[in-house]
């Protein structure tokens, strides 16, 4: 007789650390304000005007990221993925795919994916794979390639809705598709080649390079935040056009205030505040809302986990 399957464990500690939301560079080149003109702007060019295109307006990738190699990028976000998964496994901790929330997860992703293509042609042939973790952090991600993560705790803390499962996913996935990994690594490669040049064309020496690195302390949140806010933008529209309610995202932002009294977890490092957040989702919610009123909508809808439950 099979013995029955393993217990899925909620609580586990993941020792794997896959930090996507951290803006952890201190390149110079986030001072690049010092000297604007004769580095950045001279070695890869003004910033693209944006799209002319139904929905929201990021404008196009930074050219930073053509300094990486988009494959090597995918690849060891390919490995580390699959760490994190390997440690989860063996600790019980990675859900299987009858599991309720990994069904609801998949079955969301399933809808999103499709809008993603015309964001980053790449994706199409991405090897798209959703996990869900059970680790009682406020976490998700979607890493370069495709690979999505959530820990249970987001869905049961936070009691998550669909579309506002939908909204927290395509954020993450706009990431990938806007390639910011693969942005800051140009910019750190463009840095080590670039900052001693730029102090000596300021004629500024060691002193140059110490102010230059104190701006780059300084500029790292900010760039981060960015990021954050052009992700919002991103997944709301994914979100949408998959036929999930782009409102969602207030409510979402509502309940990662109340959890982020006192200490915020690690999720929200980098985010800009709450109230600034659904402030830019307000603002943007007329351009969404006619995409999510011509939607299909999900055929299934599912519902958080129990607040307290050993079976899930």
């Amino acid at each position: 007789m099979t013995p029955p399957n393993p217990e899925f464990v909620h609580d586990a500690t993941i020792t794997t650390r896959i930090d996507l939301h951290r803006s952890d560079c201190r390149c110079p080149l986030h001072g690049r304000r010092l000297f604007t003109g004769l580095l950045a702007g001279a070695a890869i060019g003004t910033a693209w005007p944006a799209l002319a295109r139904e929905g929201v307006e990021v404008g196009r990738t930074s050219q930073f990221t053509k300094l990486v190699s988009a494959e090597q990028v995918e690849e060891a976000a390919t490995m580390q993925y699959q760490q994190m998964r390997t440690e989860a496994a063996g600790k019980r901790a990675l859900a299987p795919a009858n599991h309720p929330q990994q069904q609801r997860l998949q079955a969301i992703a399933d809808r999103l994916i499709p809008f993603t293509y015309d964001w980053n042609p790449r994706a199409r042939d991405w090897k798209w794979e959703v996990s869900l973790i059970g680790s009682k952090e406020l976490n998700a991600f979607c890493m370069p390639g495709g690979k999505i993560a959530f820990y249970y705790g987001i869905l049961q803390l936070l009691q998550l809705s669909d579309s506002e499962v939908a909204m927290i996913m395509g954020h993450e996935m706009a990431h990938a598709l806007r390639e910011h990994a693969r942005e800051r690594m140009g910019k750190q490669m463009a840095t080590q080649g670039m900052i001693g040049l730029g102090a000596a064309l300021l004629g500024l020496g060691d002193v140059g390079r110490s102010v230059a690195n104190m701006g780059g302390q300084l500029l790292t949140l900010k760039f981060g935040r960015d990021d954050e806010s052009e992700a919002d933008l991103v997944g709301m529209e994914l979100a949408a056009r998959a036929g999930y309610d782009p409102r969602a995202g207030v409510t979402l932002w509502q309940k990662m205030m109340e959890a982020s009294k006192g200490a915020p977890p690690e999720f929200l490092s980098t985010h800009p505040a709450g109230a600034t957040r659904i402030r830019d989702i307000e603002a943007n919610l007329p351009k969404v809302e006619p995409l999510y009123a011509r939607a299909a909508r999900p055929e299934r809808q599912f519902g958080p986990p129990p607040l307290r439950s050993s079976a899930g």
